[in-house]
Formats: structure tokens, sequence, C-alpha cells
């Protein structure tokens, strides 16, 4: 059994532990990026290389490659350390381009839209 020593308490529970590692970072607007973690400061802003945003539209998904990216702390939900080894996305998951992916993502948008639209509509019927 190993003993920790009180400075191991610091980064075990900060960003630290996850320098150069592969992370999934969740965003409060819902985007997930993938990169790999080479800075970060006490406001959790973190700088991610190789970054890419993973776009999922029912059973499709598609890697946008971002280059090195810049996350400011406040945007961020979650935070992840992705195991390397292991296969990151179920079998069922079909890869498709960025074309693709965009106008899977509209179409999604235009439905939510569609049936807002369609219940903002039908609010004169509530009878509450």
């Amino acid at each position: 059994m190993s003993w920790s020593s009180p400075e191991d308490i610091y980064t075990s529970t900060s960003l630290a532990s996850y320098l150069d590692k592969k992370l999934l970072v969740l965003l409060r607007d819902g985007r997930k990026l993938l990169g790999i973690l080479r800075s970060f400061d006490q406001f959790a802003n973190a700088v991610l290389e190789s970054a890419c945003e993973r776009a999922i539209v029912g059973d499709l998904y598609c890697d946008i490659p971002l280059g090195l990216y810049i996350i400011r702390g406040e945007n961020v939900v979650l935070i992840g350390e992705l195991d390397v080894d292991k296969e990151e996305l179920p079998p069922h998951m079909t890869r498709v381009s960025e074309a693709e992916i965009r106008r899977a993502q509209k179409a999604e948008r235009d439905s939510t839209d569609l049936k807002g639209s369609m219940r903002k509509r039908m609010e004169f019927l509530d009878m509450d």
C-alpha cells in the first residue's frame, strides 16, 4: 500500500493529472471535444492539441478537426480521460463526412424547430 503525500491531493483533484492525456470535454452548448490536454490555468481554461469536435446525430458521427484549441473554463461541464486502448464508440455508430453530418444536424434542428412551432400553434388548446 502506498500513502499519498499532502501535495498529491492538489494534483489528483486538478487538471494536472490529465496533462498529456487524451480527453473528452463536454461544453455547456452540448458540443463534445476530444484532444490531448497540453495546458490549463487556475480558471480551468484549457489548451487541447490535435482537438476535434465529435458531432453525433442518431447513429451517425463525424470528428471535425480543430487543431490547437483553447477552451474557456466557464464553458466546461465535464472533463474525462479517454482510454486509448478501447474503442470510443459503440459498433452500431457510422462514421460520415463533415458535409453529411452538417446536413444531418440541420435536419435535426429543422425537425426540432417544427415541433416547437407546432406546439406554439396548439397552445390555445391548453385547457389548464
